[in-house]
């Protein structure tokens, strides 16, 4: 029999599990989705019930692909910031409420109102933000008191599955520093926060290394999904976290970053002191290692894109879109795109703030508008990346998602961020890193440093070009942010 570990992502769109041996390469995988929930506009939820059958699931699948291999390990990463709330007896109150809600307005308010901004930035390294768990708590307070009353514990998404699988109620510093309340210095919640918001530390669960066991396998869930009874689970991290060990990308190494390209676009930076941006306009968590990670996050990345072809080209497939931008020029030919199409997060902060084309002409070309959307994603990065850079600089970033699968996109990054992009031979996610911790978690390595020497080289390397287009094109896209805030509706 070969040993092997289990991943398991709690995604936003699905629960994928994985098998990896002990060198690194995936043995089996799969996924299983589940549906999002929009009882109103701008609320984003799940059930936690969904999430469950999913996550079985998928282990069930995988632990039937396992002839010949015995799993050792079971490692666990989510969506990060969502809200489940359980009663006494363990169940789930009301649906979860999820990272990308923007129902808690009202509540970022109050919480800034009893907490200094300047004062919650220096002790959890970010403002109130409303996608966050803590302003979620104050929503469920205020606008649903009775479910309020019932209140015995409140958990984050990866760790609700955790609390199914062991029943052990833990979570970790990666994920926790994404819930409002978490004091980087000691990567213990914040009892003066929470007790300035009259809510008891009791609520949320203990505290542990992202590579301590939570707990082992219960014997019902053993059963059902062909695992060992008493399987160690290993508390994991945060998906960008758990993401980024799937990369190698840790605080030792502190000259390399990562750059996602999915629906959003993410900007990760390891550093090993947590130092917050003073006016939070970039995220600071912990990280799973240890050490600490800077975020930088644009919505609407490969979204843009994706809006742009299904209302402007939906017969024009991606490849074709791509090869249209290369038939511009850089700079677009002066066309500007302001990619705030879901509002945007870094470094504004602004959830109603709006997307935009701008500079067009009679003489401009499909191709050109296409390059302005490819162009504006990567201005809007390099806005993120500047702020990032005076805590965090990093020369080098590993370059992953669906639009750095483009040649023409990733010159573009390269070039308007002036920072080295490399191109992974295979990206598997945030499963692949939950995997990893669990290798660590169980002593198969001493250590994470150890553990990441087992990760395929990176290839593709894209060098950066100056090009003075490209400067003067961002600093006049720097102006459109201010200046369109006349128009809003």
């Amino acid at each position: 029999m070969t040993d092997i570990v289990v991943g398991l992502d709690l995604g936003t769109g699905g629960a994928r599990a994985i098998a990896v041996n002990l060198q690194g390469q995936i043995i089996a995988q799969s996924t299983r989705s589940y549906p999002l929930l929009t009882p109103q506009p701008g609320w984003t939820e799940q059930n936690s019930s969904d999430w469950i059958e999913a996550s079985l699931d998928a282990l069930s699948d995988v632990t039937q692909q396992l002839d010949g291999h015995r799993a050792i390990a079971l490692g666990l990463s989510g969506q990060m910031h969502g809200m489940v709330p359980l009663d006494a007896e363990g169940k789930a109150i009301r649906p979860a409420i999820l990272w990308n809600d923007q129902r808690t307005g009202k509540a970022v308010t109050e919480i800034e109102a009893r907490i200094p901004r300047q004062e919650l930035i220096q002790r959890t390294g970010n403002p109130a933000i409303t996608g966050f768990q803590l302003p979620k708590l104050l929503w469920l307070r205020t606008e649903e008191p009775q479910a309020y009353a019932r209140l015995w514990q409140i958990l984050l998404p990866k760790d609700y599955l955790g609390y199914v699988l062991t029943g052990e109620l833990v979570t970790e510093p990666s994920d926790a520093s994404g819930v409002g309340c978490l004091n980087l210095t000691n990567r213990q919640w914040d009892t003066d926060i929470l007790h300035a918001l009259n809510i008891k530390p009791a609520l949320f669960p203990p505290v542990i290394e992202s590579t301590a066991i939570a707990g082992r396998l219960k014997s019902e869930i053993a059963s059902r999904v062909g695992l060992p009874v008493g399987l160690p689970v290993v508390a994991g991290g945060g998906d960008n976290a758990a993401a980024a060990i799937g990369l190698g990308i840790s605080s030792r190494n502190l000259s390399r970053g990562s750059l996602s390209i999915g629906t959003s676009g993410v900007i990760f930076a390891p550093c090993d002191r947590p130092i917050p941006d003073p006016e939070g306009r970039v995220h600071l968590f912990c990280h799973v290692d240890g050490g600490y990670h800077l975020l930088g996050v644009t919505l609407a990345a490969g979204g843009s894109l994706r809006w742009y072809r299904d209302i402007f080209a939906p017969h024009i497939s991606y490849t074709e879109l791509m090869d249209m931008a290369e038939r511009s020029q850089p700079g677009a030919r002066g066309v500007l795109f302001l990619p705030h199409l879901a509002g945007e997060r870094s470094p504004h902060l602004d959830p109603d703030t709006r997307g935009a084309l701008v500079n067009l002409s009679l003489a401009h070309t499909q191709a050109d508008i296409t390059r302005a959307v490819l162009e504006g994603v990567a201005f809007s990065l390099r806005e993120a990346l500047e702020v990032i850079s005076v805590i965090a600089p990093v020369n080098q970033l590993l370059a992953t998602g669906g639009g750095a699968r483009s040649h023409i996109w990733l010159q573009i990054l390269a070039d308007v961020l002036q920072t080295k992009l490399i191109a992974p031979k295979a990206e598997e996610g945030a499963a692949y890193g939950a995997a990893i911790l669990a290798m660590v978690g169980i002593g198969v390595y001493p250590n994470l440093a150890d553990a990441l020497k087992i990760l395929p080289q990176a290839s593709n390397v894209v060098q950066p070009q100056a090009n003075p287009l490209y400067e003067a094109g961002f600093q006049r896209y720097k102006l459109l942010y201010d200046t369109l805030k006349a128009v809003r509706r």
